[in-house]
């Protein structure tokens, strides 16, 4: 495991175009399901990491709380599946079901969407306005595996101003995690 920060895409950065199939219902999932939305909040996770493996229950009540408030919320796995098998999306799907996401959770076969959004990382988030502008990309919170219980604050700190309408802070931290398994030759 290669400890890895996210890239810190810049601010005001459109959100990337993706169409994905969700491992739970098969439904291909794109950006324009989004549309209308106070904000979208993109993460890219995956199942074996114990850096999302740390947070995954956070995600979940973080589908749960905001649920119906205008937030739009997708979760993305890139992994390379022929050399991290628990990253397959039949895994995946256990995943998604056993904690409860009312999100979709898609699988990003081909590595093209990790690369638009420049993710580094599981977990890595990326929230973006109404407008699709990256206003937020970081960290969770402070939490780490060992290291207190996920709670959530900069991200949940993120949502809020963004669906009250509010500018984001400035300051933000990079999250950090296990590097996105990239395809040999990618």
């Amino acid at each position: 495991m290669a400890l890895t920060p996210s890239t810190m895409l810049a601010l005001g950065t459109q959100a990337p175009d993706f169409a994905l199939p969700d491992v739970v219902t098969g439904k291909t999932v794109t950006l324009k399901d989004f549309a209308g939305r106070k904000g979208l909040l993109v993460m890219f996770i995956c199942k074996h990491c114990p850096y999302v493996i740390h947070v995954q229950e956070q995600l979940a009540r973080i589908g749960r709380d905001y649920a119906g408030k205008g937030l739009g919320i997708v979760a993305i796995s890139s992994n390379d599946v022929k050399n991290y098998p628990a990253d397959a999306p039949e895994r995946l799907r256990e995943m998604a079901e056993s904690l409860g996401f009312v999100f979709p959770l898609c699988y990003d076969e081909s590595q093209v969407v990790a690369k638009a959004y420049t993710a580094a990382c599981t977990p890595d988030f990326f929230l973006f306005d109404g407008g699709n502008r990256l206003v937020y990309r970081g960290q969770l919170d402070e939490t780490r595996p060992g290291k207190g219980a996920a709670h959530g604050g900069d991200l949940r700190g993120a949502i809020d101003a963004v669906l009250a309408g509010k500018p984001v802070s400035a300051d933000q931290k990079p999250s950090t995690g296990c590097n996105i398994k990239w395809k040999t030759g990618n």
